[in-house]
C-alpha cells in the first residue's frame, strides 16, 4: 500500500520535529533515567535493521519483518515519556 507507506515515512520524520515540544522531563539528560538508556539503545538498534530491511528485496520474511520493526519503531516514542514520567514519580 503505497499510502500507507508515504503516511508512515511523514510521520517518521514529523515525530522528530514534534519530539522537543513534548519533552517534560525534570531532568534534560539520560543519566538519571536508567530505563531509558535502556530503551535508547534498543532504538539505537531499531534503526540499524530498519536499514538493513530497507536493502532488502520486497519477499515474504522481510516484509514482515519490516512491519514489525516500523510497530517498534513508533511505539518507542510512545514508551519513552511514558517511562520518563514514571522514574520522574517514583524518585519523588
Amino acid at each position: 500500500n503505497k499510502l500507507g507507506g508515504v503516511i508512515a515515512l511523514v510521520m517518521s520524520i514529523a515525530i522528530l520535529f514534534i519530539l522537543p515540544i513534548l519533552h517534560v522531563n525534570k531532568s534534560q539528560g539520560l543519566q538519571f533515567y536508567p530505563l531509558n538508556q535502556i530503551l535508547f539503545w534498543y532504538m539505537v538498534i531499531i534503526i540499524i535493521l530498519l536499514t538493513w530491511i530497507g536493502a532488502r528485496p520486497v519477499e515474504s520474511p522481510f516484509i514482515l519483518t519490516g512491519q514489525i520493526l516500523t510497530v517498534l519503531y513508533f511505539s518507542y516514542y510512545i514508551l519513552n515519556p511514558m517511562i520518563s514520567k514514571f522514574w520522574d514519580k517514583f524518585l519523588n
